[in-house]
């Protein structure tokens, strides 16, 4: 049973250790545009069953309970928390926020689409509106492009994009900015960039006008901020390393058991 004690300790440390990687995530996009932390959840893992409740003892009575041994913990998911983040005033007629429900789409070089919930756009050679990012111009969805010749640029609450210039300081529509909404957000795949992709699990996108039933409206010149809460990480960080460390030393218990049973036995 000792050593049994060694591999149901090492599974809690292995489980803390991806929460402490989830955690450092966490911290190190503190400052990233449109970003929604991640929370680690853990199970139990099956267990060794040594007498099954209602099994009949020696006397033919029914035993009201049984007797059963865990075998650790693993991490059963990586959940993200998807609570609206802080809006950041930074008056750029390119910068969009969501206020509610939805994700911008964009398209990647390949055409398949993708989904943000950053705003940082602005506009590539041929005048497109494109998310800003390290890698790819990723174009927004639908595709719209500002005329050269535009002098101010008006997103409205519900995604109306329209424009005016200096011979004609009427605004003009140009085309609406449309969102994507899933059945289970938490089913997107992350793929870096702040992009999302969708799965068989998150469910088709249902794409709306903003500001509609279910869809949430669009801020210009705003910016959403990173949802991770430096306090609640900082919390978390110390009760895993803490956690981590009972582990450790329920390991050091369970050598230093076998080390007496195999000082018993050369002293016999």
């Amino acid at each position: 049973m000792t050593v049994q004690t060694l591999y149901t300790a090492a599974t809690g440390m292995q489980a803390l250790e991806t929460k402490l990687d989830v955690i450092a995530n966490n911290m190190a996009n503190i400052n990233t545009t449109g970003f929604k932390k991640d929370r680690a959840n853990f199970e139990d893992i099956f267990y060794r069953q040594y007498r099954l409740p209602g099994a009949e003892d020696a006397d033919g009575n029914r035993t009201s309970t049984g007797i059963e041994v865990g075998l650790g913990s693993r991490v059963s998911s990586t959940q993200s928390d998807h609570e609206q983040g802080a809006f950041e005033t930074t008056n750029n007629q390119l910068d969009f926020a969501i206020e509610g429900d939805g994700f911008f789409q964009v398209q990647d070089p390949n055409g398949d689409f993708l989904y943000t919930r950053a705003g940082n756009f602005g506009l590539n050679a041929d005048q497109q509106i494109v998310l800003g990012s390290a890698n790819n111009g990723y174009l927004l969805e639908p595709n719209l492009a500002i005329p050269p010749e535009a002098t101010n640029v008006v997103v409205t609450a519900d995604g109306q994009v329209q424009y005016s210039t200096q011979d004609s300081p009427t605004l003009q529509t140009l085309g609406t900015i449309q969102l994507a909404k899933f059945v289970n957000p938490d089913g997107l795949i992350k793929l870096g960039d702040n992009l999302y992709k969708r799965t068989d699990a998150s469910g088709e996108a249902q794409v709306g006008d903003p500001g509609k039933t279910g869809f949430g409206s669009i801020r210009q010149g705003f910016l959403e901020a990173s949802n991770v809460e430096p306090v609640n990480e900082l919390i978390d960080l110390i009760t895993t390393q803490r956690a981590f460390e009972l582990n450790s030393q329920v390991v050091q218990a369970g050598d230093q058991i076998m080390q007496i049973v195999a000082n018993l036995r050369r002293l016999g």
